[in-house]
């Protein structure tokens, strides 16, 4: 498959910079067996479950993983936190990665200092803090990882805004982002419908919405991430499993989460699974997701799972009915 076949247009003015009122965001319906696509809220979400289904979450919590210092000439750099290696030392992306050799210190706030011990490749570097760079720190002096094309810096209500209502475990650069329409009342509608609802977790990397630069969808390769799946979790999809219910994903990182989990039932691994038309789903049954970027994983993901041409056609009814697009955008339920 050429990645061209996961092109469309969009008109700029429909990526969101803000994001609506959680909860109030429109949604586009379509079933993956075709049929009318229908237009609805967020709000009516769970009047699209039923009973014995069950709602799967990523608990990952997103940490400000954006970091801005000087090095020895004085000159400004950025340190994103990619992956922590407890307080003392991370694997981070450096722009300009000319500027952070192995030896190499950066001056952040508070006198922090983060010095690079080791070199990788596209701008990755190892670095150890000096003092321990600990959550409390990190949360004074770290930024929120907005993605580049929201085109505004971050302001401190994004530190919550662009976190799920449930998010509990530290670790991600980017939010599972179909998770942040939902609102504590919702959950409860949803609970009192009879669906249960399970976490796992991803922590989300950069990778995923790396932009896939290559012709050809196969040439292409996701970065690992981190997952674990409780054995509460696991033990509910086989309940649901058993009795009939549907498994509903909340996000592509659910999804991948799980279809690599229920092809090696572990608690806790790395998964680099990347989901392309003609794979074969076995844990998801439907699919909660956000409108995503042009020519991306994401977006192949979700035409694996509904066909591309049905995809872009409720991509093309999307943009013509103005919604509003990617990570602060509205959403899609695909049944």
């Amino acid at each position: 498959m050429l990645v061209d076949s996961f092109d469309y247009a969009l008109p700029p003015e429909l990526i969101a910079q803000e994001p609506a009122p959680r909860g109030q965001s429109r949604m586009l319906r379509i079933s993956r067996s075709g049929g009318a696509f229908g237009f609805a809220t967020f709000a009516d979400f769970p009047r699209l479950l039923r009973p014995g289904d069950l709602l799967v979450r990523n608990d990952a919590r997103v940490i400000p993983a954006r970091l801005f210092g000087r090095d020895e000439a004085g000159r400004s750099v950025e340190v994103f936190l990619l992956e922590r290696h407890g307080a003392e030392e991370a694997t981070v992306l450096v722009r300009p990665a000319r500027r952070a050799r192995a030896g190499v210190r950066i001056e952040l706030p508070e006198d922090v200092e983060a010095r690079v011990i080791e070199d990788g490749p596209r701008g990755r570097r190892r670095v150890r803090f000096s003092p321990p760079l600990d959550a409390p720190r990190l949360a004074r002096i770290g930024t929120v990882p907005l993605p580049p094309y929201i085109r505004r810096p971050a302001r401190p209500e994004d530190r919550e805004r662009y976190q799920t209502v449930f998010a509990r475990v530290d670790g991600a650069v980017a939010a599972p982002t179909a998770g942040l329409h939902f609102t504590e009342p919702i959950l409860e509608e949803i609970r009192g419908r009879g669906v249960e609802i399970v976490d796992l977790t991803l922590l989300v990397g950069p990778g995923t919405f790396r932009p896939v630069t290559v012709e050809r969808v196969g040439e292409h390769r996701l970065d690992a991430e981190s997952v674990a799946v409780p054995k509460e979790t696991a033990r509910r999809i086989a309940e649901a499993r058993r009795t009939g219910g549907r498994v509903v994903a909340v996000g592509t990182t659910v999804t991948r989460a799980l279809e690599s989990w229920i092809r090696d039932p572990r608690p806790s691994f790395r998964t680099d699974l990347f989901i392309v038309p003609g794979f074969e789903f076995l844990a998801v049954d439907a699919l909660l997701t956000n409108f995503h970027l042009p020519r991306s994983t994401l977006l192949m993901l979700v035409s694996a799972f509904a066909g591309r041409d049905r995809i872009l056609e409720a991509y093309r009814r999307a943009v013509e009915a103005r919604f509003r697009f990617y990570s602060y955008g509205d959403c899609m339920f695909i049944e």
